[in-house]
């Protein structure tokens, strides 16, 4: 390894010279990631006769495939993080994830629906091995713990944000001035850049990511074996499926297939808790932090599935009712996607700096509390828009300081609920399930994302007022609900804080 990979050009005073190295990792996969999802609703809905043409999907399959791709997305990380943990070791995971992930986008960028649909399952597969597994690099760089640790995670949540934040600018600006395509092949370069720094950073990464296992060589070659057979049988049936159901054998839409994914979603939660309060072998205080864990699950998932709408019917609201026009200059709907990034960016240290001001006077909202704050700001932020989209037609678009104005809500909404809810369950899981509790928060994002899809679905056929108000009403009830029940909650939880 040259000097060069050793001492990289970019360092974070105070922290382990491999951070940058995966800051800047996750910045550019956050950038192929947010670059791309700023189009896909849009590509998917646009219709095959307009100057830039796109697939020309009604809403409803349009919506449905956005879910199905970002409900997928979070719920690969559970298996992406097992092979990392059993086979392969946090960095070669995200090497070939990486490179998945490119392939991907790359594929996409070829103007045909067998590659574009081949892309979405690239990338699919490929961020299930990156996304879980660089969190966990951070966390090896610092295996002392403490506040440096928070802090270095801060630094590289930082770099998320700022990918989140230029990929739907320049993704955006080149499916807008030139086509489609010419946006997601630059998400792909994005994601190819990031490969090349993660590998010229090996060195400073130490052993940091490496496989640590006392399985010998062949048993791994064994577990190896299983695994990947495994896997290739439900690809294979996956196939078969997904030819039938094509050709009309058996009479699924895209959205009853979205439909049936969630129910799954929603029937292994319920199954999994089953499994842990009645064989499980939890004692009484342990069952209560494990209920205390999956209401947490559920309020995440009403969370997402009304936050991610970012990407789908407020995308679509954006487009087709919002004037996205300064100056008379027209620039493309999808940069509205850079605004809770770039939110996140400016307020995630004075929401960190505000947690420990009111926790040094004894003022701080408990757990509960800021997950009920959460759901009512992000409530809030749809009663908004609700309110914008009333009198907006095509022909009389509103400003976009509507969806600005509600960005900002659902932003402090996610700093209230996202960052606690993750250290909440860490803090509540029972010493053997941690990882197992994580996986769970994942899957309650997973189930948020396919809700999302279908309810930009819905949009078809109807004023996006009633649905945004619908929306806001349905969140804003769980909101107070969870309000109500805080105190019960905070028993639950026992000491932890």
């Amino acid at each position: 390894m040259s000097n060069a990979a050793r001492s990289p050009l970019i360092r974070f005073p105070g922290h382990p010279s491999g951070l940058p190295t995966l800051f800047f990792t996750e910045m550019w996969e956050r950038f192929s990631y947010y670059g791309m999802r700023a189009l896909l609703i849009l590509y998917l809905a646009e219709a095959t006769t307009s100057a830039n043409p796109g697939m020309g999907l009604a809403e409803a399959p349009a919506g449905a495939i956005y879910g199905l791709y970002t409900g997928l997305v979070y719920l690969l990380g559970l298996p992406g993080g097992w092979v990392a943990d059993q086979l392969w070791g946090q960095r070669k995971a995200i090497w070939v994830g990486g490179w998945f992930i490119a392939a991907g986008h790359f594929s996409m960028a070829v103007p045909s629906h067998f590659t574009f649909f081949l892309g979405l399952i690239l990338i699919i597969i490929g961020t299930g091995f990156l996304k879980p597994n660089v969190s966990s690099i951070v966390a090896d760089l610092y295996p002392e713990g403490g506040a440096r640790r928070d802090a270095g995670f801060s630094i590289f949540y930082m770099g998320i944000n700022v990918g989140a934040f230029a990929g739907p600018l320049l993704c955006g600006w080149l499916a807008d001035n030139f086509n489609w395509h010419w946006g997601f092949s630059a998400a792909g370069v994005g994601m190819v850049l990031g490969l090349i720094q993660f590998r010229l950073g090996y060195g400073p990464l130490g052993d940091a990511g490496a496989l640590r296992t006392d399985r010998t060589p062949e048993q791994l070659r064994s577990l190896s074996r299983r695994f990947f057979g495994g896997v290739g049988l439900l690809l294979a049936t996956l196939t078969a499926f997904g030819f039938l159901v094509s050709n009309g054998t058996i009479p699924l839409t895209i959205v009853d297939i979205a439909v049936g994914l969630g129910w799954l979603i929603g029937i292994v939660i319920v199954g999994y808790l089953l499994y842990l309060m009645i064989w499980g072998g939890h004692d009484g205080s342990e069952k209560k932090r494990i209920l205390v864990i999956f209401w947490f699950a559920l309020l995440a998932t009403i969370f997402w599935s009304g936050f991610e709408q970012a990407g789908s019917s407020l995308n679509l609201f954006a487009e087709n009712f919002t004037d996205h026009t300064i100056l008379g200059w027209e620039y493309p709907a999808a940069w509205l996607q850079s605004v809770n990034a770039l939110f996140i960016v400016i307020f995630a240290p004075i929401f960190g700096s505000l947690w420990v001001w009111l926790a040094n006077r004894n003022a701080n909202p408990s757990t509960p509390v800021k997950f009920a704050l959460g759901l009512i700001l992000l409530a809030a932020g749809f009663f908004v828009i609700a309110w914008g989209a009333a009198n907006a037609t095509e022909a009389s678009p509103v400003s976009a300081s509507w969806l600005v104005v509600m960005y900002f809500l659902h932003t402090v909404g996610e700093l209230t609920l996202s960052p606690v809810g993750l250290s909440a369950v860490t803090k509540l899981a029972p010493a053997r399930r941690v990882s197992q509790m994580m996986g769970l928060w994942f899957v309650a994002t997973s189930l948020g994302n396919v809700v999302a899809g279908l309810v930009a679905g819905r949009l078809e056929g109807q004023e996006s007022s009633p649905l945004f108000f619908a929306v806001a009403t349905f969140i804003g009830i769980a909101g107070l609900v969870a309000l109500v029940f805080s105190p019960v909650v905070k028993r639950g939880m026992g000491t932890v804080k």
